[in-house]
């Protein structure tokens, strides 16, 4: 029988502060962070009864350990959610938490889900990205790939190959420019309401609070100079134009829009369309311009109807290839405006929901705006791309 496809939107998102790999959180557990994030979006919407939660869909990496074992099922059963909500694991690498939020919409769209809970976690300290992965040997042998894409900083590098207007100078720049946005976000206040405090311990230290993130740094273009280029010999990338190793979580609350205002649950943003690619994986950091290309014409939209953008900065030059190819410039204030993932960190499969969540913070902030869009490079040559709507737009 002919189904109505229902509306679905972002009601609330969560993250909890991101640590560097093996700082803060280098004796705390990954499904630990994540949970805390599940707990905290259930005490922010009191009127959602636990037993409605249909769905937990939590993406990790390097699904192993503290990470493994179907994390979206125990983290549902460890954040007190009733036995009755089922979970699953799920991995798209870096783009774990924003595909984690796309396979529910599509449950919620058809009517199997009225409401779910999409996140990720990655502990990178305590599992580096390809801890216990074994690449079939034809993958290279066949010439499939070039052995540069299973090296993640060595695709940035080949993208700057490609793109040589794409300097080492404009890439820290923009670097700087995000370090200097966040600075600016934390003293506004902008960024501390989505992060969930979590008690971490230290055999040494004792006990602690992790409030804020620890990756931002202060820095000028002259520091940025001297920085080791460790893919290459008289390389562009550094760890100054590109996110660190970290270690983190989020999580969202998706409904139906009309489960959502029939329990008086917030309507941050309405889904539009998305769009995932592949690429070639040896220049992975191109993907988002094919996704969002994607997205657009499933949307019926082009890039002038976007008014705000959020784009995981894996590394500045991905970042600036999207900007080139679509005419925008660098310094464009519609562009990641609390800055992004090479200050506060990139904890890759949790890393989709960040971007969702600050997206929703500033609609909330420009009722101007009717759409904005998400999107970020994926490891082995993909991208992915979802465009959402402002709900205040209508009511303006």
């Amino acid at each position: 029988m002919p189904r109505e496809v229902r509306e679905v939107v972002f009601v609330d998102g969560v993250r909890t502060p991101f640590g560097k790999a093996g700082g803060m959180y280098a004796e705390t557990r990954a499904d630990d962070l994540v949970i805390r994030c599940i707990r905290e979006l259930m005490r922010r919407n009191p009127q959602l009864p636990p037993e409605m939660v249909d769905e937990v869909a939590i993406a990790a990496t390097t699904q192993i350990g503290d990470q493994g074992l179907t994390i979206g099922r125990t983290a549902a059963l460890l954040s007190g959610l009733p036995k009755t909500v089922p979970g699953y694991a799920i991995d798209r690498m870096c783009a774990g938490a924003m595909t984690a939020v796309t396979n529910v919409a599509g449950g919620i769209a058809m009517g199997a889900y009225d409401v779910a809970i999409a996140g990720g976690v990655e502990h990178m300290g305590r599992h580096p990205m390809g801890e216990g992965v074994d690449p079939n040997p034809r993958i290279l042998a066949e010439k499939l790939v070039d052995p540069s894409a299973l090296v993640m900083g060595s695709t940035a590098e080949n993208l700057h190959d490609r793109l040589p207007g794409i300097t080492k100078e404009r890439a820290d720049r923009y670097g700087l420019n995000s370090q200097i946005k966040t600075a600016k976000a934390y003293a506004d206040g902008k960024l501390q309401p989505d992060l969930v405090p979590v008690a971490i311990r230290s055999a040494e230290q004792g006990w602690g609070l992790a409030t804020a993130d620890e990756a931002p740094r202060e820095t000028s273009m002259e520091k940025l100079a001297t920085l080791k280029t460790p893919f290459r010999p008289h390389g562009r990338v550094t760890a100054g134009n590109a996110a660190g190793l970290n270690d983190g979580a989020t999580a969202a609350l998706l409904a139906s829009e009309e489960t959502a205002r029939e329990l008086g649950l917030p309507v941050a943003m309405r889904m539009v369309s998305y769009g995932f690619v592949g690429v070639e994986p040896e220049v992975m950091g191109y993907g988002p311009i094919p996704s969002t290309e994607k997205a657009l014409k499933k949307a019926g939209l082009t890039i002038d109807d976007i008014g705000l953008f959020e784009l995981n900065e894996a590394f500045a030059v991905q970042v600036l290839a999207f900007l080139d190819h679509y005419g925008i410039a660098d310094d464009d204030p519609r562009v990641n405006p609390w800055g992004g993932a090479i200050a506060i960190g990139h904890p890759l499969a949790s890393s989709g929901v960040r971007l969702m969540t600050q997206l929703a913070r500033h609609f909330a902030e420009h009722p101007e705006v009717r759409y904005g869009l998400t999107a970020m490079c994926v490891g082995i040559g993909m991208g992915g791309t979802v465009i959402w709507e402002n709900p205040l737009w209508e009511a303006k």
